[in-house]
């Protein structure tokens, strides 16, 4: 402090020099120095010095300078803003251990967090603008075990927590594992820069099939990660690193390899595919040199309802720019014509096409949201205003480009049936399982005059299973609370290796050639994580006609990857008989887990082949079944089936459960591939045409 007074009476007033450094020393060894009084000189005998306080704001005695932020109310309250535009930066792999940005400031601590008052994006971080280092949400209740109350900090004791580079390496060979099985260890250049609707899936999957092996390994405090935090980060961050995205090429229009209606629960993925660079921001835009000079214009936005974002009509949206902050003291600032608001304005003139992606309610999670690709927008208007807060604020009128599929609308087609406000079209029956599911599922047909499937007796479990006997006598478990992950001591968790395979979301974590679910020996509850696939439906499922192929399944709900759906339900029969099983269409309605089926090693992780089971298990759904007996067979299926078991003393009992492959918007059909038959005398008899339509279909199935 012995250089203030030269520091300070070099400086003009009502200037700050920041290139002049003071002498830092702790605050502990400061010595504080008093005015001295008029007429009085500072050198001589020690004098008794009277305090002076001077307000923040003024007014200062002769030789005292404000200093930042405390500058007056004329010089703006803050540093002037450096260029109004600039380029977009790519996405760039981010620290999942770093405290999430606000307006592209690292939140320091609680003190200095500014709160913003109206931001355009959802980070899939936070459902609210008030953040903090201690108050986030995580997209997926799949993907956090340290969900902080907001507004009230608790410490918790934290396990040992490993850096960044040491959880990467131990992670590192799963991820080499799923790139190699998913010929993604080797993507070229052009796949990297453009990429496909194939390409789009497997990065889509590799992705989630890590995030949900990190949450598991996490949950069971494997190799002393201490929690990753932050799965959906850590995953993609790794993945970015290697080069594993696509559509890097900035775009205006529709991005290859990604359709109008197709969801996301990790804005994560909206970076991999290339449908939206920044991690948090909710306006992506490039800068274009379409004249003399080069100008930014929007690509894409994501309207997550966080700002009063408008849209009665589902091919309208009022959308609100970024910016405007509010510091803990009061003081607010209008948003800027500046960064992503000027590429929004810059788009209203050259009438560009924007992609819009709505970040809906998921109704599985308190907070969490899922991210719907609407299609092409275009802005046709844009005027400021004063929002709720006081603040100037941006508005852009985004009008939907006619011709393209059903998005949003379908959403809110789906939201006014389930409320009764509107009756489904084609409606036949209200609920097939006759109240038997504790979920609804409507039969309904808009294609011909078909009044229904053949009569069939509604059941939602094998019925009259046959026990395969247990070398030994099987422990049973005894959490009163359910199992819960960690468990050393639940028998059933010893079963599966030490881990609990479901999450919370009933969201299958790692496909295993058999799991080991409680049995009805157990004492755990009903609504035990590791009785999944016993507690019935999770999602609004309907039975339809389809144009080409008998009745199908699908959802009103979105399924996230690994989402539980059904159990196959039916008689178990004999496997010399199968072949008899039909009816007058040539409909079988046959499982048959001896066929084989198509390998898909990365997504049944550690396996070289597809599940096997002890016995023949063969599941007839003719006359007694479920569900699961409308869905179609596809080369490329959405649907994939594993494995589970439930002991009873010293017997098992196998079932049959179905889990989404990657994630499933509402209403597209569910399919699954019912497998190959080894060649015998009934083979040929047995084959049929396939008409799936997938790129890959083999023609013919059984």
């Amino acid at each position: 402090m012995e250089q203030a007074t030269d520091s300070n009476s070099a400086q003009p007033s009502g200037s700050v020099d920041k290139s002049r450094v003071l002498a830092v020393k702790p605050l502990a060894c400061l010595t504080p120095v008093f005015p001295s009084p008029s007429g009085m000189s500072p050198i001589g005998s020690p004098q008794p010095s009277p305090f002076v306080c001077v307000p923040p704001n003024g007014p200062f005695p002769p030789g005292v300078a404000p200093f930042y932020p405390f500058l007056p109310h004329e010089s703006g309250g803050r540093p002037a803003e450096q260029g109004s535009f600039g380029n977009p930066m790519s996405p760039t792999p981010i620290n999942s251990f770093r405290t999430p940005t606000v307006n592209g400031t690292t939140t320091r601590s609680k003190r200095t967090t500014r709160r913003v008052v109206e931001d355009d994006d959802d980070d899939g971080y936070s459902d609210s603008h008030n953040q903090s280092d201690f108050s986030m949400h995580v997209n997926d209740e799949e993907d956090t075990s340290t969900r902080g109350r907001r507004g009230k900090y608790k410490k918790r004791r934290k396990r040992p927590e490993m850096d960044d580079a040491s959880i990467e390496a131990y992670y590192v060979p799963m991820l080499n594992n799923l790139l190699e099985a998913f010929k993604l260890t080797d993507l070229d250049t052009y796949k990297k820069a453009d990429g496909d609707k194939e390409t789009v899936g497997r990065i889509l999957l590799t992705y989630n099939l890590l995030r949900r092996m990190m949450t598991q390994f996490d949950e069971k405090g494997e190799a002393g990660t201490g929690g990753t935090k932050r799965p959906d980060l850590k995953s993609a961050n790794m993945m970015m690193k290697k080069g594993i995205r696509t559509n890097q090429t900035k775009r205006i229009g529709d991005v290859p390899g990604v359709e109008v209606g197709d969801i996301f629960f990790f804005r994560m993925e909206l970076c991999l595919v290339g449908m939206h660079a920044p991690s948090m921001g909710g306006i992506d835009y490039m800068s274009v040199k379409l004249s003399l000079y080069e100008e930014p214009l929007a690509l894409c936005i994501v309207s997550s309802g966080g700002y009063e974002d408008e849209g009665g009509d589902s091919d309208e949206l009022i959308y609100t720019g970024q910016g405007g902050v509010q510091r803990p003291d009061g003081q607010m600032f209008d948003q800027k014509l500046e960064r992503g608001n000027l590429a929004l304005e810059k788009s209203l003139h050259r009438a560009n096409e924007v992609r819009v992606i709505r970040g809906l309610k998921d109704y599985m999670t308190v907070a969490g949201k899922v991210y719907v690709y609407d299609g092409l927008y275009k802005i046709q208007e844009s005027w400021a205003e004063k929002n709720k807060s006081g603040v100037n604020v941006f508005k852009y009128k985004l009008v939907r480009v006619p011709g393209q599929p059903e998005a949003y609308s379908l959403w809110k087609s789906i939201q006014q049936w389930k409320a009764g406000v509107a009756v489904r079209d084609g409606i036949i029956l209200s609920d097939i399982t006759s109240g038997v599911e504790s979920i609804p599922v409507c039969l309904v047909n808009d294609v011909d005059d078909d009044k229904g499937p053949a009569h069939f007796t509604y059941i939602p479990s094998l019925k009259d299973p046959k026990p395969f006997l247990m070398p030994k006598h099987s422990l049973s478990c005894r959490c009163a609370g359910g199992c819960q992950p960690g468990d050393t001591n639940c028998p059933c968790l010893q079963k599966n290796g030490g881990f609990l395979h479901y999450s919370s979301l009933a969201v299958l974590l790692t496909y295993k050639a058999m799991i080991h679910e409680c049995g009805p020996s157990c004492s755990c509850p009903p609504n035990c994580r590791n009785r999944i696939s016993q507690a019935g439906l999770k999602v609004r499922l309907e039975v339809f006609k389809t144009k080409n192929r008998g009745w199908g399944l699908r959802s009103w709900d979105p399924i996230r990857s690994g989402g539980f759906i059904c159990e196959y339900a039916g008689e178990v029969i004999d496997a010399s008989r199968a072949g008899e099983y039909g009816n007058e269409s040539g409909d079988a309605y046959i499982f048959d887990a001896t066929r084989n089926y198509p390998p898909l090693e990365a997504v049944r992780v550690g396996q070289d082949e597809s599940p096997k089971i002890p016995f023949a298990l063969v599941i007839s759904a003719r006359n007694y079944g479920n569900v699961a007996r409308f869905m179609n067979h596809s080369c490329s299926p959405n649907v994939m089936w594993q494995p589970v078991v439930r002991e009873n003393n010293n017997e098992a009992y196998y079932h049959i459960a179905f889990f989404a492959i990657n994630h499933i918007p509402p209403m597209q059909e569910l399919t699954f591939d019912y497998g190959l038959i080894q060649s015998d005398r009934g083979a040929d008899r047995r084959r049929k045409r396939c008409l799936c339509g997938s790129p890959n279909c083999r023609g013919f199935f059984y």
